[in-house]
């Protein structure tokens, strides 16, 4: 492996023009120490760094890479999509072939609106859900983050669990004030919110697997639960599929756990990666949104023609190619085994949890169902064993409390390999 020269170049000088030296602040190492490896290229299961080292990506962009970075049909779209214009700033023929494959694959999206971002698609549904229901208050679970829109930053997940910053500097109390915080898989927690805010929860919001506290799966009855209080309390129930959208099956987590929300969120995978969300469901919600109603969003970028190249080349090969959900799931399932074989091996304390091509490797003795039991987890292990993998060629997120993305590009020699290296490390430091 060589050393990092040119990436800790990179990186002083990004400090002195960028906040942290990251356009995103996972990316900085901040809970892991070290430097940041800046990126050059990436093809199939393998990313590129900028001092020449190769690494087995299990980030892929943070889950829109299913199929692999560089797929050719993805490819050939984006090419030919470029040669038309980059951006036109009005709606184009691929804007309603996508929506059509969205409607087409997710049984509860009946309209859909696209936008450029996962946060843009939660601030989005959440409005939505406000103009329909003519109420105010929101119901969110701790540890789940649905991006940065200011009424979703209260005991989020993701970056901000290893940031040091529970909340978020800049946000007014009266943008909070409305979003109430239950705790996963907890009914009773949820059931006591409407029992003391009666008439006024407009939307339950949530992961359907909450994948950005490492990965917790609901509980048997969980999501069942929470569809049933929604319609007792007359409020809207958001599913925030942008890490499951798409990746855990066609018709996302949803279809797995056979649970119809009434809007769901998706975020980069519906481009292959660009910069894209969406947001949609029930016909007469979406029908309150601008133009048609009286609910206000907007984009200049929103379908971008590009981005919709990429997605519906994606979501095309998806839907033609079923076998690859029986293989990426079969690769997520033989990893998962094989990290507990190393782990009961070892007697070394910790939890391996995950769905589908989702993994997580928690450095806790306790079973992680929810936040209380994810935050248990040794930060300062997981540290060590980041660095350990990262100088083998493997690149992990830099944070406890993120996922394993597998692709179908990953075989079974890389995982072997990964599991090699799980074993050497609970044995050169157990």
């Amino acid at each position: 492996m060589n050393t990092p020269e040119q990436s800790q170049s990179l990186f002083a000088r990004a400090q002195e023009l960028i906040p942290g030296g990251v356009n995103s602040p996972v990316r900085a190492f901040g809970s892991v120490g070290g430097t940041p490896r800046f990126m050059q290229r990436a093809d199939r299961q393998m990313i590129y760094d900028v001092d020449g080292n190769a690494y087995v990506d299990y980030i892929g962009s943070w889950g829109p890479m299913i199929l692999g970075h560089n797929h050719p049909a993805v490819l050939r779209a984006v090419q030919q999509a470029i040669g038309n214009g980059l951006s036109f700033g009005a709606a184009t023929q691929a804007e309603v072939e996508m929506a059509s494959l969205v409607c087409s694959m997710v049984p509860s999206v009946e309209m859909v609106r696209m936008v450029n971002s996962g946060t843009e698609a939660v601030m989005s549904a959440v409005r939505a859900a406000r103009g329909y229901t003519g109420r105010d208050r929101i119901i969110k679970f701790a540890g789940c983050y649905h991006g940065h829109c200011d009424a979703m930053l209260v005991k989020a997940g993701s970056g901000v669990m290893t940031s040091g910053v529970p909340d978020s500097a800049g946000v007014p109390a009266g943008c909070a004030m409305d979003t109430l915080t239950a705790a996963y898989n907890d009914l009773d927690s949820v059931r006591e919110l409407f029992s003391e805010n009666p008439g006024q929860v407009a939307a339950v919001i949530l992961e359907p697997v909450a994948a950005n506290m490492g990965v917790v799966e609901p509980k048997e009855g969980f999501l069942k639960g929470l569809r049933q209080l929604c319609d007792e309390n007359g409020a809207v129930l958001i599913f925030d599929e942008v890490i499951t959208g798409f990746r855990l099956s066609l018709t996302g987590a949803q279809g797995v756990y056979g649970v119809t929300p009434d809007l769901c969120t998706f975020g980069k995978i519906i481009g292959a990666g660009m910069p894209v969300g969406a947001y949609g469901g029930k016909r007469e919600i979406m029908q309150t949104i601008s133009p048609v109603g009286r609910v206000y969003q907007a984009g200049t970028l929103s379908g971008n023609p590009v981005a919709m190249a990429a997605g519906i080349a994606q979501l095309s090969h998806l839907r033609d190619t079923p076998e690859v959900y029986t293989q990426v799931n079969a690769l997520g399932d033989y990893l998962r085994d094989g990290m507990r074989r190393v782990i009961e091996a070892h007697h070394a304390p910790c939890q391996v949890t995950g769905v589908g091509s989702l993994c997580c490797l928690f450095f806790t003795p306790e079973p992680v169902t929810d936040y209380e039991s994810a935050k248990t987890a040794d930060t300062a292990r997981f540290a060590r064993y980041f660095h350990f993998m990262l100088q083998h060629g493997q690149s992990l997120a830099p944070s406890q409390f993120e996922a394993i993305f597998l692709s179908c590009a990953h075989t079974r020699e890389n995982l072997d390999e990964y599991l090699e290296l799980l074993d050497r490390f609970f044995t050169q430091q157990p």
